[in-house]
Protein backbone atom coordinates (compact mmCIF):
# COMPACT_ATOMS: atom_id res chain seq x y z
CA UNK A 1 0.00 0.00 0.00
CA UNK A 2 2.95 1.98 -0.01
CA UNK A 3 1.85 3.63 -3.11
CA UNK A 4 -1.59 4.42 -2.29
CA UNK A 5 0.03 6.13 1.10
CA UNK A 6 2.23 8.47 -1.24
CA UNK A 7 -1.20 9.55 -3.17
CA UNK A 8 -2.93 10.75 0.28
CA UNK A 9 0.60 12.86 0.89
CA UNK A 10 0.54 14.77 -2.13
CA UNK A 11 -3.47 15.35 -2.12
CA UNK A 12 -3.67 16.43 1.83
CA UNK A 13 -4.20 20.26 2.41
CA UNK A 14 -7.22 22.94 2.90
CA UNK A 15 -6.71 23.82 -0.97
CA UNK A 16 -7.27 20.70 -2.31
CA UNK A 17 -10.63 20.40 0.20
CA UNK A 18 -12.02 23.41 -1.80
CA UNK A 19 -10.94 22.03 -5.35
CA UNK A 20 -12.87 19.14 -4.46
CA UNK A 21 -15.64 20.68 -3.38
CA UNK A 22 -15.52 22.58 -6.27
CA UNK A 23 -15.35 19.75 -8.79
CA UNK A 24 -18.11 18.06 -7.15
CA UNK A 25 -20.63 20.73 -7.07
CA UNK A 26 -19.48 21.07 -11.12
CA UNK A 27 -20.98 17.19 -11.17
CA UNK A 28 -23.69 18.69 -9.38
CA UNK A 29 -24.15 21.06 -11.91
CA UNK A 30 -23.68 18.62 -14.82
CA UNK A 31 -26.27 16.37 -12.99
CA UNK A 32 -29.00 19.18 -12.61
CA UNK A 33 -28.53 19.69 -16.94
CA UNK A 34 -28.86 16.32 -17.81
CA UNK A 35 -31.25 14.58 -15.18
CA UNK A 36 -33.22 17.68 -14.37
CA UNK A 37 -36.14 17.68 -16.83
CA UNK A 38 -36.39 13.65 -17.49
CA UNK A 39 -39.18 13.93 -14.68
CA UNK A 40 -41.47 16.78 -16.48
CA UNK A 41 -40.49 15.52 -20.15
CA UNK A 42 -43.92 14.19 -20.76
CA UNK A 43 -45.74 17.11 -19.51
CA UNK A 44 -43.77 19.13 -22.29
CA UNK A 45 -43.99 16.51 -24.43
CA UNK A 46 -47.56 16.17 -24.48
CA UNK A 47 -48.14 19.68 -24.79
CA UNK A 48 -49.84 19.99 -21.08
CA UNK A 49 -47.45 22.99 -20.60
CA UNK A 50 -44.61 25.17 -22.00
CA UNK A 51 -40.30 24.50 -21.42
CA UNK A 52 -40.56 26.89 -18.60
CA UNK A 53 -43.05 25.66 -16.91
CA UNK A 54 -42.01 22.27 -16.85
CA UNK A 55 -38.72 23.06 -15.56
CA UNK A 56 -39.36 25.25 -12.88
CA UNK A 57 -41.77 22.53 -11.42
CA UNK A 58 -38.86 20.03 -11.61
CA UNK A 59 -36.80 22.82 -10.33
CA UNK A 60 -38.65 22.98 -6.58
CA UNK A 61 -39.69 19.39 -6.71
CA UNK A 62 -35.75 17.90 -7.37
CA UNK A 63 -34.80 20.66 -4.83
CA UNK A 64 -37.29 19.23 -1.97
CA UNK A 65 -36.43 15.49 -3.11
CA UNK A 66 -32.70 16.68 -2.11
CA UNK A 67 -33.65 18.31 0.88
CA UNK A 68 -35.41 15.02 2.14
CA UNK A 69 -32.35 12.99 1.12
CA UNK A 70 -30.81 14.02 4.65
CA UNK A 71 -33.31 12.08 6.79
CA UNK A 72 -34.12 9.50 3.51
CA UNK A 73 -31.47 8.48 1.73
CA UNK A 74 -28.47 7.47 4.36
CA UNK A 75 -27.85 4.08 2.88
CA UNK A 76 -26.79 5.43 -0.58
CA UNK A 77 -24.44 8.19 1.28
CA UNK A 78 -22.10 4.92 2.37
CA UNK A 79 -22.24 3.22 -0.93
CA UNK A 80 -20.98 6.05 -3.32
CA UNK A 81 -18.45 6.64 -1.39
CA UNK A 82 -16.50 3.82 -2.81
CA UNK A 83 -16.44 1.89 0.30
CA UNK A 84 -16.57 -1.76 -0.43
CA UNK A 85 -15.54 -0.93 -3.93
CA UNK A 86 -11.71 0.11 -3.32
CA UNK A 87 -10.00 -0.49 -0.36
CA UNK A 88 -10.50 1.85 2.52
CA UNK A 89 -7.04 3.82 2.75
CA UNK A 90 -8.40 4.83 -1.02
CA UNK A 91 -12.00 6.13 -0.22
CA UNK A 92 -10.03 8.63 2.26
CA UNK A 93 -8.00 10.18 -0.17
CA UNK A 94 -8.87 13.43 -1.68
CA UNK A 95 -6.84 12.39 -5.01
CA UNK A 96 -9.45 9.22 -5.16
CA UNK A 97 -12.37 11.67 -4.82
CA UNK A 98 -11.29 14.22 -6.95
CA UNK A 99 -10.95 12.58 -9.92
CA UNK A 100 -14.25 10.38 -9.49
CA UNK A 101 -16.11 13.92 -9.31
CA UNK A 102 -14.10 15.22 -12.05
CA UNK A 103 -14.41 12.18 -14.70
CA UNK A 104 -18.16 11.70 -13.97
CA UNK A 105 -18.52 15.22 -14.24
CA UNK A 106 -17.13 15.72 -17.58
CA UNK A 107 -18.95 12.18 -18.74
CA UNK A 108 -22.31 14.08 -18.17
CA UNK A 109 -21.40 17.50 -19.01
CA UNK A 110 -20.68 16.21 -22.38
CA UNK A 111 -23.48 14.49 -22.84
CA UNK A 112 -25.61 16.94 -21.85
CA UNK A 113 -24.37 19.46 -25.05
CA UNK A 114 -24.90 16.56 -27.19
CA UNK A 115 -28.20 15.84 -26.61
CA UNK A 116 -28.46 12.74 -25.19
CA UNK A 117 -29.37 11.63 -21.24
CA UNK A 118 -27.12 9.47 -19.72
CA UNK A 119 -27.13 8.09 -16.06
CA UNK A 120 -25.20 9.88 -13.30
CA UNK A 121 -25.22 6.86 -11.42
CA UNK A 122 -23.37 4.71 -14.44
CA UNK A 123 -20.91 7.77 -14.59
CA UNK A 124 -19.66 7.69 -10.82
CA UNK A 125 -19.46 4.29 -11.06
CA UNK A 126 -17.20 3.97 -14.30
CA UNK A 127 -15.03 6.77 -12.74
CA UNK A 128 -14.90 5.01 -9.55
CA UNK A 129 -13.66 2.28 -10.90
CA UNK A 130 -11.25 3.84 -13.65
CA UNK A 131 -9.99 5.81 -10.43
CA UNK A 132 -9.85 2.78 -8.24
CA UNK A 133 -7.80 0.84 -11.08
CA UNK A 134 -5.07 3.46 -11.49
CA UNK A 135 -4.39 3.19 -7.92
CA UNK A 136 -5.02 0.16 -6.68
CA UNK A 137 -5.10 -2.07 -10.03
CA UNK A 138 -6.67 -5.88 -9.18
CA UNK A 139 -7.65 -5.05 -5.56
CA UNK A 140 -10.62 -3.13 -7.09
CA UNK A 141 -13.51 -5.39 -5.81
CA UNK A 142 -15.22 -6.30 -9.13
CA UNK A 143 -17.91 -8.67 -7.06
CA UNK A 144 -19.01 -5.88 -5.24
CA UNK A 145 -19.34 -3.67 -8.45
CA UNK A 146 -21.52 -6.61 -10.13
CA UNK A 147 -23.95 -6.85 -7.10
CA UNK A 148 -24.32 -3.72 -5.58
CA UNK A 149 -23.76 -1.21 -9.51
CA UNK A 150 -24.34 -3.46 -12.43
CA UNK A 151 -27.62 -5.59 -11.55
CA UNK A 152 -29.54 -2.50 -10.00
CA UNK A 153 -28.51 -0.66 -13.27
CA UNK A 154 -29.65 -3.76 -15.53
CA UNK A 155 -32.61 -4.92 -14.30
CA UNK A 156 -34.39 -1.28 -13.31
CA UNK A 157 -35.11 -0.53 -17.12
CA UNK A 158 -36.21 -3.37 -17.90
CA UNK A 159 -39.01 -3.21 -15.06
CA UNK A 160 -39.71 0.29 -16.06
CA UNK A 161 -40.35 -0.77 -19.64
CA UNK A 162 -43.08 -3.12 -17.84
CA UNK A 163 -43.93 -1.27 -16.16
CA UNK A 164 -44.96 1.83 -17.57
CA UNK A 165 -46.58 0.18 -20.34
CA UNK A 166 -48.72 -2.37 -17.62
CA UNK A 167 -50.16 1.15 -16.24
CA UNK A 168 -50.67 2.97 -19.63
CA UNK A 169 -53.06 -0.38 -20.21
CA UNK A 170 -54.73 -0.66 -17.30
CA UNK A 171 -55.43 3.29 -17.18
CA UNK A 172 -56.90 3.35 -20.73
CA UNK A 173 -58.92 0.17 -19.63
CA UNK A 174 -60.16 2.40 -16.69
CA UNK A 175 -61.08 4.92 -18.80
CA UNK A 176 -62.63 2.57 -21.39
CA UNK A 177 -64.84 0.99 -18.58
CA UNK A 178 -65.85 5.02 -17.69
CA UNK A 179 -66.86 5.55 -20.81
CA UNK A 180 -64.41 8.47 -21.08
CA UNK A 181 -63.82 9.87 -24.71
CA UNK A 182 -61.40 11.41 -26.45
CA UNK A 183 -61.79 14.72 -28.84
CA UNK A 184 -59.54 16.38 -30.69
CA UNK A 185 -59.39 19.92 -31.57
CA UNK A 186 -60.47 21.98 -34.65
CA UNK A 187 -57.41 24.04 -35.96
CA UNK A 188 -58.89 27.57 -37.11
CA UNK A 189 -56.11 29.63 -38.60
CA UNK A 190 -55.04 31.87 -41.78
CA UNK A 191 -52.81 30.60 -44.89
CA UNK A 192 -50.87 31.89 -47.09
CA UNK A 193 -52.18 31.33 -50.58
CA UNK A 194 -50.28 32.32 -53.19
CA UNK A 195 -52.20 33.85 -56.10
CA UNK A 196 -50.88 34.84 -59.83
CA UNK A 197 -52.12 37.94 -61.75
CA UNK A 198 -50.95 38.00 -65.13
CA UNK A 199 -49.81 41.36 -67.08
CA UNK A 200 -50.33 41.52 -70.73
CA UNK A 201 -47.70 41.67 -72.91
CA UNK A 202 -45.24 40.49 -70.31
CA UNK A 203 -43.23 37.16 -69.39
CA UNK A 204 -43.72 38.07 -66.13
CA UNK A 205 -46.78 37.32 -63.88
CA UNK A 206 -47.16 39.13 -60.68
CA UNK A 207 -47.93 37.32 -57.49
CA UNK A 208 -49.94 38.42 -54.75
CA UNK A 209 -50.43 36.56 -51.07
CA UNK A 210 -53.95 36.12 -49.95
CA UNK A 211 -54.81 35.09 -46.09
CA UNK A 212 -57.52 32.69 -46.37
CA UNK A 213 -59.26 31.47 -43.41
CA UNK A 214 -59.12 27.91 -42.76
CA UNK A 215 -60.53 25.30 -40.55
CA UNK A 216 -59.67 21.56 -40.32
CA UNK A 217 -59.13 18.83 -37.95
CA UNK A 218 -55.50 17.98 -37.62
CA UNK A 219 -53.31 15.33 -36.74
CA UNK A 220 -52.09 14.79 -32.82
CA UNK A 221 -48.68 16.84 -33.66
CA UNK A 222 -50.84 20.11 -35.03
CA UNK A 223 -53.66 20.22 -32.78
CA UNK A 224 -54.15 18.69 -29.48
CA UNK A 225 -55.79 15.28 -27.92
CA UNK A 226 -57.69 16.49 -24.70
CA UNK A 227 -59.92 14.44 -22.84
CA UNK A 228 -64.26 14.70 -22.89
CA UNK A 229 -66.75 15.13 -20.16
CA UNK A 230 -66.45 14.46 -16.26
CA UNK A 231 -65.66 11.85 -14.03
CA UNK A 232 -67.11 12.13 -10.45
CA UNK A 233 -68.47 15.88 -10.87
CA UNK A 234 -64.94 17.19 -12.29
CA UNK A 235 -63.58 17.65 -15.73
CA UNK A 236 -62.00 14.78 -17.00
CA UNK A 237 -58.79 16.72 -18.55
CA UNK A 238 -58.57 19.06 -15.92
CA UNK A 239 -58.37 15.99 -13.51
CA UNK A 240 -55.71 14.48 -15.92
CA UNK A 241 -53.44 17.79 -15.98
CA UNK A 242 -54.02 17.88 -12.04
CA UNK A 243 -52.60 14.31 -11.69
CA UNK A 244 -50.03 14.66 -14.80
CA UNK A 245 -48.45 17.57 -12.53
CA UNK A 246 -48.61 15.54 -9.32
CA UNK A 247 -46.72 12.32 -10.80
CA UNK A 248 -44.30 14.53 -12.38
CA UNK A 249 -43.36 16.42 -9.37
CA UNK A 250 -43.35 12.63 -7.98
CA UNK A 251 -40.43 11.71 -10.74
CA UNK A 252 -38.22 14.56 -9.76
CA UNK A 253 -38.81 14.42 -6.30
CA UNK A 254 -37.59 11.13 -6.18
CA UNK A 255 -34.45 11.57 -8.55
CA UNK A 256 -33.50 14.37 -6.11
CA UNK A 257 -33.95 11.70 -3.24
CA UNK A 258 -31.92 9.28 -5.46
CA UNK A 259 -29.32 11.62 -7.01
CA UNK A 260 -28.35 13.73 -4.20
CA UNK A 261 -26.68 11.63 -1.67
CA UNK A 262 -24.68 9.81 -4.49
CA UNK A 263 -22.90 12.89 -5.40
CA UNK A 264 -22.60 14.41 -1.58
CA UNK A 265 -20.80 11.56 -0.58
CA UNK A 266 -17.84 12.38 -2.45
CA UNK A 267 -17.74 14.53 0.43
CA UNK A 268 -19.03 13.58 3.56
CA UNK A 269 -15.94 11.36 3.80
CA UNK A 270 -13.27 14.31 4.59
CA UNK A 271 -13.60 15.42 8.31
CA UNK A 272 -15.10 18.64 9.43
CA UNK A 273 -18.22 18.84 6.72
CA UNK A 274 -21.91 18.99 7.95
CA UNK A 275 -24.01 16.69 5.86
CA UNK A 276 -26.55 18.99 5.92
CA UNK A 277 -24.58 21.69 4.62
CA UNK A 278 -23.15 19.41 1.62
CA UNK A 279 -26.42 18.33 0.51
CA UNK A 280 -27.74 21.71 0.66
CA UNK A 281 -25.00 22.82 -1.33
CA UNK A 282 -25.08 19.97 -4.16
CA UNK A 283 -28.89 20.64 -3.83
CA UNK A 284 -28.67 24.08 -4.76
CA UNK A 285 -25.87 23.22 -8.13
CA UNK A 286 -28.46 20.56 -9.27
CA UNK A 287 -30.88 23.18 -9.83
CA UNK A 288 -29.00 25.96 -10.95
CA UNK A 289 -27.54 23.03 -13.56
CA UNK A 290 -31.19 22.25 -14.59
CA UNK A 291 -32.51 25.72 -15.27
CA UNK A 292 -29.48 27.04 -17.10
CA UNK A 293 -28.49 23.99 -19.56
CA UNK A 294 -31.57 21.46 -20.05
CA UNK A 295 -32.43 22.48 -23.22
CA UNK A 296 -31.10 19.98 -25.78
CA UNK A 297 -32.33 16.76 -23.10
CA UNK A 298 -35.33 17.87 -22.82
CA UNK A 299 -35.85 17.56 -26.55
CA UNK A 300 -34.96 14.58 -26.41
CA UNK A 301 -36.83 12.95 -23.80
CA UNK A 302 -39.64 14.99 -25.00
CA UNK A 303 -40.18 14.62 -28.51
CA UNK A 304 -37.24 12.14 -29.95
CA UNK A 305 -38.46 8.89 -27.93
CA UNK A 306 -41.98 8.54 -28.39
CA UNK A 307 -45.06 10.51 -29.31
CA UNK A 308 -47.37 11.16 -26.54
CA UNK A 309 -50.22 12.83 -25.21
CA UNK A 310 -51.86 13.22 -21.13
CA UNK A 311 -52.71 9.82 -20.41
CA UNK A 312 -49.57 8.11 -21.69
CA UNK A 313 -47.20 10.53 -20.25
CA UNK A 314 -48.95 10.35 -16.84
CA UNK A 315 -48.24 6.48 -16.70
CA UNK A 316 -44.61 6.98 -17.66
CA UNK A 317 -44.12 9.55 -15.00
CA UNK A 318 -46.15 7.23 -12.56
CA UNK A 319 -43.71 4.16 -13.10
CA UNK A 320 -40.91 6.31 -12.82
CA UNK A 321 -41.52 7.83 -9.67
CA UNK A 322 -42.96 4.62 -8.19
CA UNK A 323 -39.45 2.52 -9.45
CA UNK A 324 -37.03 5.45 -8.62
CA UNK A 325 -38.94 6.10 -4.98
CA UNK A 326 -39.07 2.14 -3.87
CA UNK A 327 -34.97 1.99 -4.95
CA UNK A 328 -34.15 5.09 -2.94
CA UNK A 329 -35.36 4.12 0.55
CA UNK A 330 -33.73 0.86 0.27
CA UNK A 331 -30.34 1.85 -0.92
CA UNK A 332 -30.43 0.58 -4.54
CA UNK A 333 -28.58 2.66 -7.20
CA UNK A 334 -30.71 2.80 -9.77
CA UNK A 335 -30.68 5.29 -12.57
CA UNK A 336 -33.75 7.85 -12.87
CA UNK A 337 -32.45 8.33 -16.65
CA UNK A 338 -32.58 4.62 -17.25
CA UNK A 339 -36.15 3.93 -15.68
CA UNK A 340 -37.98 7.42 -17.02
CA UNK A 341 -36.58 6.54 -21.19
CA UNK A 342 -37.64 2.33 -20.09
CA UNK A 343 -40.98 3.68 -19.02
CA UNK A 344 -41.38 6.10 -22.17
CA UNK A 345 -40.64 2.76 -24.31
CA UNK A 346 -42.92 0.93 -22.76
CA UNK A 347 -45.27 3.45 -23.71
CA UNK A 348 -43.79 3.72 -27.13
CA UNK A 349 -43.94 0.16 -27.94
CA UNK A 350 -47.56 -0.57 -26.74
CA UNK A 351 -48.90 2.59 -28.26
CA UNK A 352 -46.48 2.00 -31.29
CA UNK A 353 -45.11 5.62 -31.84
CA UNK A 354 -41.54 4.72 -30.54
CA UNK A 355 -38.61 6.02 -32.28
CA UNK A 356 -36.15 3.25 -32.68
CA UNK A 357 -33.92 4.87 -34.06
CA UNK A 358 -33.53 7.78 -31.57
CA UNK A 359 -33.03 4.81 -28.92
CA UNK A 360 -30.56 2.95 -30.46
CA UNK A 361 -28.45 6.46 -29.53
CA UNK A 362 -29.78 6.47 -26.54
CA UNK A 363 -28.34 3.03 -25.53
CA UNK A 364 -25.30 3.17 -27.49
CA UNK A 365 -24.35 6.47 -24.97
CA UNK A 366 -25.42 4.35 -21.87
CA UNK A 367 -22.97 1.89 -23.39
CA UNK A 368 -20.06 4.56 -23.53
CA UNK A 369 -20.84 6.10 -20.02
CA UNK A 370 -18.71 3.85 -18.25
CA UNK A 371 -15.61 3.37 -20.49
CA UNK A 372 -15.90 7.29 -20.95
CA UNK A 373 -16.02 8.28 -17.49
CA UNK A 374 -13.46 4.96 -16.39
CA UNK A 375 -11.00 6.30 -19.03
CA UNK A 376 -11.16 10.20 -17.33
CA UNK A 377 -11.54 9.19 -13.93
CA UNK A 378 -8.09 6.91 -14.07
CA UNK A 379 -6.75 9.94 -15.99
CA UNK A 380 -7.12 12.44 -13.78
CA UNK A 381 -6.18 10.24 -10.81
CA UNK A 382 -2.89 9.46 -12.61
CA UNK A 383 -2.72 13.49 -13.14
CA UNK A 384 -3.07 14.59 -9.41
CA UNK A 385 -1.02 12.11 -8.21
CA UNK A 386 2.08 13.54 -10.40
Amino acid sequence: MGRLVSHRLLSSGPLMTVVLLLAVCFLAYSNGANDNFKGVASLFGSRTTSYRAAIAWATVTTFAGSVAAIFLAQTLLKRFSGKGLVPDELVGSENFLLSVALGAGFTVILATYTGFPISTTHALTGAMVGSGWVAVGSNVHFVVLGKAFFLPLLVSPLVAIVLGAGLYLIFRWFRLQCVITKEWCICVGKTQNVVPIPQPSSLMALQTVAPVIEARIDVQTQCDQRYAGYFLGVNCQQMMDLFHFLSAGIVSFARGLNDTPKIAALLLVLPGLGVQGVLLAIAVAIAIGGLLSARRVAETMSHKITGMNHGQGFSANLATGLLVTVASLFGMPVSTTHVSVGSLLGIGITTRQADFRVIRYVLLSWLLTLPCAAILGGGFFWLTSH
